[in-house]
């Protein structure tokens, strides 16, 4: 019998599902049937995607700026060093990784999930293979609507993030003290560097495609039955996430180095 060690199949899979995902996303990206029914589903997806994702970036992004701004004083335990400094060190946690990276993260959860089981679900009750057969392009119909909403909303999700976060830590600090209100706004506009805005929404163009693109793949390649439709929600997920911090890596040595 022929055996074959584990790192080889693993590094078959992976290349397996690679080469797959490069076709998928060169269907994805092939030219619509119709561009006015394509602007009227990535109106839709906006709206189904972006929009219904503004409450949970809003909390989230307050708590966690009051969070950073707090742990952030109550670490700094040497007298001189300034109060202001803990303005500047909140407001670089949030433009720099918070607002992109951990949001990206937290919608990988919430609009990969339902991207994959939406698209899983068309594939177990054969929906997409209906599409194929009346010779539509039924990745592209399907994702590509899903791809434009999401790389056009999340920059705006990541800058609602940075302000709602900003105001987060301001108001944390000012309640409790800890930072002065005239501290803190002064730490947030010392020595800022706008391109630290730019370099979060250049990651967040970037993560949106991965969300989307991961997402709808795991979905368009469901086989089975509902139980299948959960499993590939869950590697979505997972992968979506994994490929947002290394990619957060990568154009951190890139865009910063």
């Amino acid at each position: 019998m022929i055996h074959i060690e584990g790192p080889k199949i693993l590094n078959m899979t992976f290349l397996f599902h690679l080469g797959r995902y490069a076709l998928f996303v060169r269907d994805v990206f092939r030219r619509p049937v119709k561009h006015r029914l394509l602007l009227t589903q990535t109106i839709k997806e906006m709206d189904v995607l972006g929009l219904s994702s503004v409450g949970i970036v809003f909390i989230i992004s307050f708590f966690m700026g009051a969070v950073i701004t707090l742990q952030t004083a109550y670490n700094i335990e040497l007298p001189f060093i300034p109060k202001y400094t803990v303005g500047v060190a909140a407001r670089d946690s949030i433009l720099l990784e918070f607002s992109s990276t951990i949001v990206s993260l937290i919608l990988a959860g919430k609009v990969g999930s339902h991207i994959a089981s939406e698209i899983g679900t068309m594939r177990v009750t054969e929906q997409i293979d209906v599409l194929d057969v009346m010779g539509i392009n039924s990745a592209g119909f399907l994702v590509l609507p899903k791809v434009l909403a999401m790389i056009f909303l999340l920059p705006f999700l990541v800058l609602i993030s940075m302000g709602i976060g900003i105001i987060g830590g301001w108001t944390a600090g000012s309640l409790t003290g800890v930072v002065p209100s005239n501290d803190f706004i002064y730490g947030i506009q010392y020595a800022f560097i706008p391109f630290y805005i730019v370099y979060s929404l250049i990651k967040a163009v970037v993560f949106a495609f991965l969300i989307t693109t991961i997402s709808g793949y795991w979905g368009y390649y469901t086989t089975g039955g509902s139980l299948e439709v959960g499993h590939s929600s869950t590697r979505a997920v997972v992968v979506s996430s994994i490929q947002i911090l290394l990619f957060n890596l990568l154009l951190t040595q890139l865009l910063l180095a």
